[in-house]
């Protein structure tokens, strides 16, 4: 009855503890067989453990090593990984989901970016490959690697635009007065029309050369 305070005697608590490491569903049967205590349930057993911290041994986990028993042993017809509903959405030998990350597959950065799938060991989880920005990446491939305290900067204003040419190497210097100065009281580039990015550009380098000139002579 719930609520209902179960009593053991000082023999029953005995063999309690003493036969504690037993499976629990044969701990009950053979307690209430040897006790004829029927208005003891599995569960009240089970609580009386916790209560009284008596460890079993087993944690429900498998252990370094330990197999499972089922292991190997497959699942009847009709039942399982078998059954004809789980037959419809399983790959068949050597076919891949359709987002596998093969060498050479595409993703869209957060930013916008084109990133690719290239065969370099990632320094971060060693994976034998890694994803790197595509227009770098090509870009690299066609002029070498770029120089420290430099960036590649989108001509055309299209991030996903990989093709090298439309990709030039700047000083990372210049990239404020690319994004409309520190105070933006001018266009930036990227948010100018295309026919005006040229003279933005050329814009950009005289004033920097200027800046670095009076900076050395001072």
């Amino acid at each position: 009855m719930k609520g209902h305070w179960i009593v053991y005697s000082k023999a029953e608590m005995d063999w309690l503890e003493a036969n504690r490491l037993m499976v629990i569903s044969d701990y009950h049967k053979a307690f209430c067989a040897k006790f004829r205590r029927d208005d003891v349930s599995l569960i009240n057993l089970h609580s009386l453990r916790k209560r009284k911290s008596w460890r079993t041994g087993r944690t429900g986990c498998f252990e370094k090593g330990q197999e499972p028993p089922n292991k190997g042993v497959k699942c009847p017809p009709g039942v399982g990984g078998r059954h004809p509903n789980a037959r419809k959405t399983q790959f068949g030998k050597g076919h891949l989901p359709h987002n596998t990350h093969y060498l050479g597959h595409e993703r869209l950065s957060k930013n916008g970016y084109i990133e690719i799938s290239v065969d370099e060991r990632n320094p971060h989880t060693g994976f034998e490959r890694r994803y790197v920005l595509k227009h770098r990446w090509l870009w690299e491939r066609a002029n070498g690697p770029v120089p420290k305290g430099h960036a590649l900067k989108c001509l055309d204003g299209d991030k996903t635009n990989t093709d090298p040419s439309n990709w030039q190497l700047i000083t990372r210097s210049l990239l404020p007065r690319l994004n409309g100065g520190r105070h933006k009281t001018r266009i930036a580039y990227d948010d100018a029309p295309g026919e005006l990015k040229p003279a933005l550009m050329t814009m950009a380098k005289i004033e920097q050369r200027i800046h670095e000139t009076s900076e050395s002579a001072s």
